[in-house]
């Protein structure tokens, strides 16, 4: 599993920086792999060009754990990938971006409120943005502490996007489902406003975001019942 969990980081990361989510060697990924450890993108490398090796086992206070063969350090904003662990452990990945639209819309300190779409609606609700956080301090987890419990995602405020998920491919699309929903808001914005969603459709909604998620977090306490959590191969 530990080669899948690097090949799958790497890929995602190659599609961030394709996508133009990234550039040099911004945004970091990062992969749960046991109650106590975490595979994360090293510091100073484009994601676009990472291989499996440079990927740096730590633990949940960002120590680098012993045997690691990376030689590199991790992510300078791993803090913000492990405040989201703490807080959420049905979450397994993390991804953070600087995609265009959903970046342009953090600089403006403007969320995405309005209900106009149902995928939106079903995987966050809304996509919050966070109070100004310094970069690589405390103050980034701090800033995400309001909302990790009841989002799956955020804008960053003058900074960039960030998704968390049961697997790096959920976090990954999720990141993908803010960037998309920025574009179509900017649109929808420059054509003078839309037509929201029904409240009783928000509501039909957001009852099947809490169901879901209820049953993924249902669906992890059996696996690591059955099975154990290690991240042995990571």
């Amino acid at each position: 599993m530990g080669k899948d969990v690097r090949a799958d980081i790497c890929e995602v990361g190659k599609l961030l920086y394709d996508r133009g989510y990234v550039a040099s060697n911004d945004g970091n990924i990062s992969v749960r792999v046991g109650e106590n450890e975490v595979v994360v993108t090293p510091s100073g490398v484009s994601k676009g060009r990472m291989e499996p090796g440079m990927l740096v086992r730590c633990d949940l206070d960002g120590n680098v754990l012993p045997g690691d063969a990376s030689g590199r350090f991790p992510s300078s904003e791993v803090k913000m990938h492990l405040a989201v662990y703490r807080a959420r452990p049905d979450v397994r990945a993390v991804v953070h971006a600087h995609p265009v639209f959903a970046t342009a819309f953090a600089i403006c300190r403007r969320e995405l409120a309005e209900p106009y779409l149902p995928e939106l609606v079903l995987n966050f609700g809304k996509i919050p943005v966070t109070d100004f956080a310094m970069l690589s301090t405390d103050e980034v987890p701090q800033s995400l502490m309001p909302f990790v419990h009841d989002y799956n995602g955020v804008l960053l405020a003058n900074h960039g996007a960030v998704a968390w998920g049961g697997d790096v491919w959920a976090a990954f699309d999720l990141m993908e489902t803010i960037e998309h929903s920025a574009k179509i808001y900017k649109a929808v914005h420059d054509l003078g406003g839309g037509v929201p969603l029904a409240p009783e459709d928000v509501a039909h909604l957001e009852r099947l975001r809490a169901f879901y998620r209820q049953r993924a977090a249902h669906r992890d306490d059996a696996t690591a019942s059955d099975s154990g959590t290690t991240g042995a191969n990571a």
